[in-house]
């Protein structure tokens, strides 16, 4: 049989030509990338607006009042983002996380949450459904969010101490209405619900100790993360990452930890217990994450895949270019064509920046911009 042949778009250098063949795609758990890492994990951006302005990810001198936001027919829509995610599962995919911007402020999100968790796995199980958030409008979509089929919910928040945390959302959001949010996904039911803390040298990471204190012992996780080169407009800089180990190490002044195992492959943070007095691990006590990026690259076991709001397939988060799969959804292709498709895009994955970002010249990243996490999400 002969080959088809649909053009992928790739965003910043034009068009590619994808081979798609007739017969013999790998499904589920037989595809894998080029450096032998299969499929597992889709992070899926429904918006590209915020209504924080974190420097670390959308600077409010960049995204102002003049920023050209996506209109809303160039979002994909629910049916849209549930029909890729079907395509994806049949490649192996059991994870999807829904992401910004801020996901929660896409209207109606809890109607694409009940269509996604219709969906799926190659092995006939529930996708693992979660949602990161940056918790404004939590308590308010929390009873709604988990009756539509949410798993899992991930809250970011950088502070407890209200003037730093208005500070750091650079719209004088206080920090008590994030607490609410948290509270409120607790009581409608969510489990294993995770907390997200980025690590700015110099701007934070004096509140590393009361963010512990605060949620040890509470059934949340609390994860410190690395500040991160992601995107082009944040102003990163490595005197401002605060490594991962020190973060342990001053942890372990106040609470002794131990290692815990990894919960699933190719998970991002390393995951630490609170020890009780004899020095074993207390699950009644709860546990922290690092995740390490920067100083600590887990590229070697990345499984995932980012799609942006508007249908372009990212297969890294510091990547800088893109394949649009909108014009596959918008044309004429068949879910098997699409299928085979995203197949021979991640085959050819090479992808580990992190592994080889202190080998780069230090001006690599000038000759293209990478991908704001706003647009692919973290």
């Amino acid at each position: 049989m002969g080959e088809r042949i649909i053009p992928l778009v790739d965003q910043r250098k034009g068009a590619l030509r994808a081979v798609v063949p007739e017969f013999g795609m790998p499904v589920g758990d037989s595809l894998t990338d080029a450096l032998q890492r299969p499929l597992r994990d889709l992070r899926i951006s429904v918006t590209d607006r915020c209504n924080f302005r974190c420097s670390y990810c959308m600077p409010k001198d960049v995204f102002n009042k003049d920023y050209p936001y996506l209109p809303h027919s160039a979002l994909l829509s629910f049916e849209e983002i549930t029909r890729l995610a079907r395509q994806f599962m049949t490649l192996g995919v059991r994870k999807i996380r829904l992401t910004g911007g801020e996901p929660l402020l896409r209207k109606n999100i809890e109607q694409l949450i009940a269509q996604l968790a219709g969906l799926r796995t190659v092995d006939d199980k529930v996708p693992d459904l979660t949602l990161t958030t940056n918790g404004s409008v939590l308590a308010r979509k929390a009873r709604a969010l988990r009756d539509a089929g949410l798993a899992r919910v991930t809250v970011s928040l950088d502070s407890l101490n209200d003037a730093l945390f208005r500070d750091m959302n650079d719209m004088d959001f206080p920090v008590t209405e994030v607490l609410r949010g948290i509270e409120a996904a607790q009581e409608v039911g969510f489990e294993k619900i995770k907390v997200n803390m980025v690590v700015k040298r110099g701007t934070n990471d004096h509140e590393i100790l009361s963010m512990a204190k605060h949620f040890r012992g509470s059934g949340i996780t609390l994860r410190f993360i690395e500040y991160m080169d992601v995107g082009s407009t944040n102003g990163w800089c490595m005197d401002e990452v605060l490594p991962s180990d020190e973060v342990i190490r001053l942890l372990q002044t106040e609470y002794p930890l131990v290692p815990l195992e990894a919960a699933t492959p190719g998970e991002t943070a390393k995951r630490w217990g609170y020890a009780d007095a004899s020095g074993l691990y207390d699950p009644a006590l709860g546990e922290i994450g690092v995740i390490s990026s920067v100083t600590h690259a887990f590229c070697g076991d990345c499984n995932r895949a980012r799609l942006s709001t508007e249908g372009q397939l990212y297969l890294c988060l510091f990547a800088q270019q893109g394949y649009d799969l909108r014009s596959l959804l918008r044309g004429d292709a068949s879910d098997a064509d699409i299928a085979a498709a995203l197949a021979h895009i991640w085959q050819a994955r090479t992808d580990r920046y992190s592994e080889i970002r202190s080998t780069l010249p230090p001006e690599s990243g000038k000759g293209g911009r990478r991908i704001e996490m706003s647009y692919i999400g973290g």
